[in-house]
């Protein structure tokens, strides 16, 4: 059955005047695996314009937003903003996964709740806004998201506890705990050196180099919070 796209536009509060584009941003590639003759292709291209686009606009909100705020603060920020896990959240809260074309095998695995895949939606929506409704359209859609998750996360702190950011994250969208393994100590007892790794579930996310072991397990969780971010989880 073809998703309700009217039922999402109310949702979203835009009506789209090419409703084609709007369905194009919806299908997952899997999708025409087992539809071959379907007469759209993949969001995979709108989902590329959306990520340029989340990229440039959530960057001149901040800019915009918190004007003493230094390059490296700023970047920080939008990277916790843009984050594939941060996206999915977006999504979910439009209940985006609902409406997503995807292939039997793929939603019986439980696609729709999968994080890469509903990021990519996501991002691939935002492109289908951009293109059908303008640059200010997309600007509107994302302050719904945008002004809550910034003062979250500014609240939480741009350099706050990366062991416990990425415990709620993977205890939230992967209903694991992480695990840090030290994997190297080297140098005299007074300046000792430590490496650790830190694992989520049978793999390895994050490598960090402290003088203490709460420092390399710190540096770990920070790397591992970089990957997930890139990550199609």
């Amino acid at each position: 059955m073809d998703p309700d796209i009217g039922q999402l536009q109310e949702e979203i509060g835009i009506s789209f005047e090419d409703q084609t584009l709007l369905q194009k941003a919806l299908v997952h590639r899997s999708f025409l695996n087992e539809n071959p003759d379907f007469a759209l292709p993949s969001n995979e291209r709108l989902e590329f314009l959306g990520d340029a686009l989340l990229d440039f606009v959530v960057g001149e909100y901040l800019f915009e937003r918190f004007p003493q705020m230094d390059e490296g603060d700023l970047t920080r920020l939008r990277a916790a903003l843009i984050m594939a896990a941060t996206l999915a959240e977006f999504a979910r809260s439009i209940e985006l996964g609902d409406y997503i074309y995807l292939s039997r095998g793929e939603d019986e695995r439980g696609g729709r709740s999968r994080v890469g895949l509903l990021s990519d939606a996501f991002e691939a929506l935002v492109a289908a806004i951009y293109l059908d409704r303008g640059l200010q359209a997309v600007r509107e859609f994302l302050m719904r998201f945008l002004e809550r998750e910034t003062t979250r996360v500014v609240e939480r702190g741009l350099r706050g506890d990366h062991k416990s950011q990425l415990q709620e994250w993977t205890q939230r969208e992967l209903r694991v705990t992480p695990v840090y393994r030290t994997i190297m100590e080297r140098g005299p007892d007074h300046a000792k050196q430590f490496t650790v790794e830190v694992w989520i579930g049978d793999k390895a996310h994050g490598r960090g180099e402290g003088r203490s072991k709460q420092a390399a397990q710190q540096h770990a969780a920070q790397q591992a919070l970089e990957q997930l971010a890139r990550a199609d989880v």
